[in-house]
């Protein structure tokens, strides 16, 4: 087998051993244990295997590159979800991606440029100046004494995103059996749409379109600034854009020694983003620290730079349609149309309990509502193990799903949460939704238009009254109307939850009977019927856990 191809196997069996032996640990430990009765073992060591497991992943991620960085990058971000335990690991994957070697790259240059490099660039500085999953970013200098920053390809990315993408699909696979993600995403839609991104950041031209769309959204942005391309030196394999690598939003030192507030930047990304998403429904989508700046001006002004176009997210209208109302009604704490929100998303599973479901909004709503993320880290447990019992039929169906085309949208959000909250612990999520809901809601003319919808819907109600009605006694006198008594949604969940712990409580019985026995025989050398026992043991334990 030739030298390349061997590698490629294994990386790939690779890849597909760590999340298996993942896989079964959460198996284990998150599921089974808790399943029968060991919830508090589980927990004790959970810190401490989540931990093990992101340094795992971290080791594994650099080490291969590829997508498995950008996945690491997405989860590192997330400070305002996942344990410290977890980010803490993660974090080195920002910036710890070992760079290429120059000689390797200046080949893929002579390549792209058949020979020519030397006509182009005057200079190319060998040392990288941020080295990416995908490539790398060196700074040069044009033919004309130009400054510039020259983004080159890895070689060899295109083999490696194949086969991790196979790797991702098996993977997939197998999440395909676990019911609980897949009544909330449809994940050969995720798979899909994941690839189509990936296989769009590596076709620099592309990328270099989106640059010039992001330049033409922000032209009249005096805050805003986005990189000029140098066309006549980008290539699919290569995208030359001016050097605006300035300082990196999360350097909070050099930001607060240019005497540039952070609470300031956060809002203004905060702000861009808002703008993006709503308004023109075509956004960068991958906010991470490396690839957002802040440019000083000599006036004491300064702006918020982009850099990396590879992947974007757009917003079919639907969608968009659902984002204007979900700002909305979180700025008015209007429940209703939340719920409404998530409906026009695609974000509610066919039989979910839209009125309970309301009614946690409202109750979230009311005890949240204003508070900044610091604030938000100091609510009580009690309150939250007090809404989560009075709400706990609801979090146990989590009725929630995602649907394909708004992936990156919440990774993005995802993202641009936990950096607005680094630049300002104290930022009010709320505070800074409510003037762009404002703006959102329109003038009064709109509001008049808002209104008359909604009458027009009350009087269409209405009209239909008298002909329901008549039917209904034409019905009664004629003995036809029968009448259907069905337990409540409510009641229906109670049964059924009381039917599923029945059913497991069975099987755990069962299973620790058969365990115990099998393990006193076998020890004491009857080891064919002990083992027998032990096996079916195991069998009864896997059919309780697939129970629904």
């Amino acid at each position: 087998m030739h030298t390349s191809s061997r590698r490629i196997t294994f990386r790939y069996l690779r890849v597909l051993v760590f999340f298996g032996a993942l896989a079964s640990n959460v198996l284990f430990w998150d599921v089974f244990l808790r399943k029968i009765g060991l919830r508090a073992l589980a927990m004790r060591s959970a810190g401490r295997r989540y931990r093990r497991s992101a340094g795992k992943f971290r080791r594994l991620a650099t080490r291969l590159g590829g997508i498995w960085i950008k996945v690491g990058q997405f989860l590192s971000a997330r400070a305002d979800v996942l344990p410290r335990s977890i980010t803490d690991e993660l974090a080195g994957l920002q910036d710890e991606v070992k760079p290429e070697k120059f000689d390797t790259l200046r080949a893929v240059l002579d390549q792209e440029f058949a020979g020519h490099m030397q006509d182009l660039f005057s200079w190319v500085d060998p040392d990288p100046l941020a080295s990416a999953s995908l490539g790398q970013v060196h700074r040069a200098r044009l033919a004309d004494g130009k400054h510039v920053v020259v983004k080159i390809q890895r070689p060899g990315i295109r083999e490696l995103i194949a086969i991790d993408l196979r790797a991702l699909k098996v993977v997939i696979g197998w999440m395909k059996h676990v019911r609980a993600i897949t009544r909330r995403a449809d994940l050969d839609a995720l798979f899909e749409e994941f690839s189509r991104t990936v296989w769009q950041e590596v076709d620099y031209l592309a990328e270099a379109e989106n640059a010039k769309r992001f330049r033409s959204i922000f032209a009249d942005d005096p805050g805003v600034r986005i990189p000029r391309v140098f066309a006549d030196q980008t290539t699919e394999r290569v995208i030359t854009l001016e050097d605006v690598y300035f300082i990196k939003i999360t350097d909070y030192a050099a930001i607060e020694a240019a005497g540039i507030d952070r609470g300031e930047v956060a809002s203004r990304l905060f702000n861009t983003y808002l703008h993006q998403i709503f308004e023109i429904g075509f956004f960068h989508a991958d906010p991470h620290p490396g690839n957002l700046f802040v440019e000083p001006k000599q006036d004491g002004k300064w702006n918020l730079v982009f850099v990396d176009f590879g992947m974007v997210g757009h917003l079919r209208p639907k969608a968009k349609e659902g984002m204007r109302e979900l700002a909305i009604a979180i700025a008015r704490k209007d429940a209703q149309k939340l719920v409404a929100a998530y409906q026009t998303l695609d974000m509610l599973l066919p039989n979910a309990d839209l009125e309970r479901i309301r009614q946690a909004e409202a109750m979230f709503l009311d005890r949240v509502w204003g508070l900044s993320m610091q604030e938000l880290s100091s609510v009580r447990f009690s309150e939250m193990r007090e809404f989560a019992e009075q709400y706990r039929e609801l979090l146990y169906e989590l009725p929630f799903q995602l649907p394909a085309d708004m992936i990156f949208l919440g990774r993005c959000i995802g993202i641009l949460s936990g950096m607005c909250t680094g630049l300002n612990p104290k930022f009010n999520f709320f505070s800074n939704l409510m003037p762009f809901a404002r703006h959102l809601i329109g003038s009064e003319e709109d509001i008049f238009e808002e209104v008359l919808e909604w009458l027009m819907k009350q009087a269409q109600m209405l009209a239909g009254i008298p002909g329901r009605l008549d039917n209904v006694l034409q019905q009664i006198e004629h003995g036809k109307l029968v009448v259907v008594a069905q337990p409540s949604a409510s009641l229906q969940r109670q049964l059924s939850s009381l039917t599923r712990a029945v059913n497991q409580l069975a099987g755990t019985v069962i299973f620790l009977g058969l365990l115990l026995t099998g393990t006193f025989l076998y020890s004491n050398d009857d080891e064919i019927f002990g083992g027998a026992l032990l096996i079916a043991s195991l069998i009864v334990a896997l059919l309780t856990l697939r129970r629904k």
